[in-house]
């Protein structure tokens, strides 16, 4: 149900929306997202959906939902999502094709990569507006004196490491930044460097903050 009341003998409600007239945050051409929330469609009730585009080495950077759990579909290309599990302090990564998913709890730190081009992705909320909060904003809100002395760190190391974080990410790398290699296999797919080799995948035989629209 809607969370406010909807009046459906009112003649101007719409029951069909085009997403892709509903632009929530472009990189380029290749990479960017769609939008449908009950601020596009009134009668949707506790749904919300972003409709991704990426190409390889592209991904929705690091972030969480406070209101709102998550499912990540794959509808084209391969993407690898990770989380992690504050429960058991687990960095959890799922390698997932078309026709599979991935849920991720309401509250849970995660993030999605790409490994190849033309990868379509529904991230589905069980909210009507959703709330996020960015990796990015952290990083480059958070003062470099306070990440040195919460961590024992060295405070210019961090303020110049951070310093090109001038923005809210969203899709990464920014599109300034100089394209970064990642690890190949032989089937021609990318991973983020570091990624173990081993992808935990859905094939049985393999084992098993207001939404922020871009310009």
């Amino acid at each position: 149900m809607a969370k406010e009341q909807v009046d459906f003998k009112d003649p101007n409600l719409h029951y069909a929306f085009d997403l892709a007239q509903s632009r929530f945050f472009t990189k380029n051409d290749s990479n960017y997202i769609n939008v449908l929330g009950s601020e596009q469609m009134k009668t949707l009730g506790d749904t919300f959906l972003l409709d991704v585009f990426l190409s390889a080495d592209n991904g929705v950077e690091p972030h969480y939902h406070f209101n709102a759990s998550e499912v990540i579909y794959c509808i084209t290309g391969e993407t690898i999502v990770s989380m992690i599990n504050p429960s058991t302090k687990e960095l959890k990564s799922f390698q997932i094709k078309p026709q599979q998913a991935v849920n991720i709890p309401q509250g849970w730190w995660h993030y999605f990569t790409a490994s190849v081009d033309n990868t379509h992705v529904l991230t589905i909320y069980d909210t009507h507006k959703l709330e996020t909060v960015w990796g990015s904003d952290v990083l480059r809100l958070t003062p470099p004196q306070e990440l040195a002395n919460a961590y024992c760190l060295d405070e210019r190391q961090i303020q110049q490491a951070l310093a090109p974080i001038k923005d809210t990410v969203i899709i990464g790398p920014p599109k300034d930044c100089p394209k970064q290699n990642g690890n190949h296999d032989n089937n021609g797919h990318t991973y983020p460097p570091n990624y173990p080799s081993y992808h935990p995948s859905y094939y049985p035989s393999r084992y098993p903050y207001t939404p922020y629209y871009g310009k």
